[in-house]
């Protein structure tokens, strides 16, 4: 007996038959089909069949039922025989395929996510610092020894920053007030701040909000950040709330990434998120150089962005997310401790940047261009990398220089993470470009310092406050960030933004005019 039925489904498979019993209909199918699927990731067909049960696949599955009838030549008899069908082994295949690309297509077909608008928080003129003011401080405070004045008078010189960054009130306070209760008043500030402007200009209520994900570094206190997001603005009760901390300058992508995440889950949504760090209680006052380095780079700042999926925003909004990608190199020791909160030989505890800091941003960054590439290069440029990894790997030629793709044929705007002079200096070798690719991020930081996780969107605002987004243009925001991650985000403009009608939340409302102004690389600052 199982010899016949062995013989029986493999002549099922080679032979034209009329089926009357459904289930063996059933099984012919499955059968067949199985050689076919392992040339196909299951994981994408599994993913077409979740997307099948909603009322949107069955219209379409209406609409190319009958087309799908005349290319594969299934003829059905009377109604009541609805099951009897005649077909031979080539139209089950073509039947397969056409089902299977079908459900591919729907399975990758993702709802589209907006940028509806930002706003960049802008602290008050009593804020300011200058490199002069900001070193007289450091003088007046009591907390450094001569050495380590030197050192952050030295670091100040060729940082980057220029005399119109902000710090919060407990740093500037004589004598400083490094307390919970300024950290507080930094938080509120800079968060309320930038959301006040960006429900103002936008239109959207804090009740329409579904979604909320707040990043800070360095600050978590309870209740958390999103906590407090969500006591101010009185949202609603089933708001779906997410407080990420700890995981650096680049995790403003990261909350990019998980607001889409939940968009793609929570149809006809709003979703905000709320990019910052708090300095107030990191401000270090010891005398470790690896430590004093952050107090040189950081200062105040944040930014708030209003994500949708729904349809009917799309004529209003600025940006479509076309792709977030996210690299992780934590497994590896000296990326995870490159930089890392921890207490100093006294006791004091500071944010420690190693040495190594820059080869690690060096080989994350070749990591995450691997994975990037693929997804937004031309065809070309991934050939000329595809044959370059060949000759390195394969061929085992590792004198065969590595060939970095020309990421400026795929983008037209690059916001890249304003984290020091050095880190964009690297960067912008790296990825051979131009000054003016580079300008946003280095007026940045010349302008606002290092805002961490938030200075990709004062960069963009730059480049709205300059004139320069076109629709169609595509923007690369990528940054880099402790443990060790380098993260990116991919826009493309659905309109035109060749002038700011609307300064509201643009930080460079009465200071565009003055940039781009000149900042020395630091090679050329240190042959000088």
């Amino acid at each position: 007996m199982g010899r016949d039925s062995m013989d029986m489904d493999k002549e099922r498979l080679t032979t034209e038959m009329n089926i009357k019993d459904p289930s063996s209909a059933v099984i012919k199918i499955w059968r067949w089909l199985s050689d076919f699927l392992q040339s196909v990731k299951l994981k994408y067909v599994n993913l077409g069949y979740g997307y099948s049960c909603n009322v949107a696949t069955i219209l379409i599955f209406a609409l190319i039922l009958p087309l799908l009838v005349q290319l594969t030549g299934l003829k059905l008899h009377h109604p009541s025989h609805l099951w009897t069908i005649q077909l031979d082994t080539e139209m089950i295949t073509d039947s397969a395929m056409l089902l299977v690309l079908f459900g591919l297509y729907w399975a990758k077909r993702s709802t589209p996510v907006y940028m509806v608008d930002f706003a960049c928080y802008k602290p008050k003129k009593e804020r300011k610092v200058s490199v002069e003011s900001f070193l007289k401080m450091i003088e007046e405070s009591g907390y450094f020894n001569e050495e380590a004045i030197q050192f952050q008078r030295r670091i100040s010189g060729k940082a980057g920053l220029g005399d119109e960054t902000y710090l919060p009130r407990g740093i500037t306070a004589q004598p400083p007030n490094l307390c919970m209760m300024e950290a507080h008043l930094e938080a509120e500030a800079v968060m309320f701040g930038a959301l006040d402007v960006l429900f103002e200009k936008t239109g959207v209520q804090p009740r329409d909000i579904d979604i909320l994900v707040v990043n800070c570094s360095l600050f978590n206190p309870t209740p958390s950040l999103s906590a407090m997001i969500v006591n101010h603005y009185k949202l609603r009760t089933n708001i779906k709330s997410y407080n990420l901390g700890g995981m650096g300058c680049s995790a403003g992508l990261i909350s990019i990434d998980l607001a889409k995440d939940l968009l793609k889950l929570n149809t006809n949504s709003y979703a905000v998120v709320v990019s910052t760090e708090n300095i107030t209680l990191n401000w270090y006052s010891g005398s470790d150089r690896s430590m004093l380095l952050a107090n040189c780079l950081f200062r105040m700042g944040g930014a708030a962005i209003l994500l949708s999926n729904k349809s009917s925003n799309r004529s209003r909004s600025k940006y479509e997310l076309v792709h977030t990608v996210r690299t992780h190199k934590g497994a590896d020791d000296k990326s995870f401790n490159c930089a890392y909160q921890r207490e100093d030989e006294t006791g004091i505890i500071g944010l420690r940047l190693a040495r190594e800091l820059m080869a690690v941003a060096g080989d994350a960054l070749k990591t995450h261009i691997t994975t990037l590439g693929p997804l937004v290069l031309p065809f070309t440029e991934q050939l000329k990398f595809f044959v370059s990894l060949v000759r390195r790997k394969l061929l085992k030629r590792s004198r065969v220089k590595p060939y970095i793709p020309d990421f400026k044929l795929a983008f037209e705007h690059f916001c890249i993470h304003a984290g020091g002079r050095g880190v964009l200096d690297e960067l912008q070798k790296n990825l051979e470009l131009s000054e003016w690719h580079m300008e946003p991020s280095r007026m940045t930081l010349h302008r606002f310092g290092n805002t961490s996780s938030s200075s990709l969107w004062y960069e963009l605002a730059y480049i709205e406050a300059k004139g320069r987004v076109s629709k169609g243009n595509r923007v690369w925001q990528i940054a880099l960030g402790s443990g060790f991650k380098c993260n990116s985000a991919v826009w493309k403009a659905v309109r035109d933004m060749l002038a700011v009608g609307d300064w509201r939340g643009n930080p460079w409302d009465d200071s565009v005019d003055k940039y781009p102004v000149n900042v020395p690389t630091v090679a050329a600052s240190s042959s000088s």
